[in-house]
Order: structure tokens, then sequence, then C-alpha cells
């Protein structure tokens, strides 16, 4: 079975306007880490329309809502892992 969460995570960051290469993905996660009481949809960083699409994907659970909770929780590993 092919592994399809890097090209989905690549999808999303196009759909939000970034940098989509596997690189750019991963600086990304790194200079973006959020505290634990900081939901991914309130992270400053983000413009309203981004913000507002994450937030969408989320509440309809769609099928960005799988991408998305994959964004978050790699967006609070390090809050996670302390």
């Amino acid at each position: 079975m092919m592994d399809t969460t890097e090209s989905r995570m690549t999808t999303l960051f196009e759909q939000l306007g970034l940098e989509s290469s596997n690189e750019a993905i991963a600086a990304f996660i790194l200079g973006h880490q959020l505290p634990a009481d900081v939901k991914v949809t309130e992270a400053t960083y983000w413009s309203a329309a981004q913000r507002q699409f994450l937030g969408e994907q989320l509440k309809e659970d769609a099928d960005w809502a799988i991408v998305v909770d994959e964004l978050n929780e790699a967006l609070h590993a390090d809050s996670v892992a302390r």
C-alpha cells in the first residue's frame, strides 16, 4: 500500500498558498511550533483566508480534515513532547 501522507500534506500546503516541497514543509513545521493551548486555527501566522480554510475543513469534517489534523499534530509536536 502506498503512503499518501506526504502527497496530501504537499497538496494542503499548495492549497494554503505555501511552499510545498518536502524541505519547505519540514522547515515550516519546525519553525512554527504551537503551544499546547493554541489551536491550529488560532495560530497568528495564518492569513485570514488560511485560517478560514483550515477551520472550515475541520468543522465540516471534510476530506481535508485528516490532513489538517496531521498538520495540527505536527505543529504541536514540541509541546506534546514536553
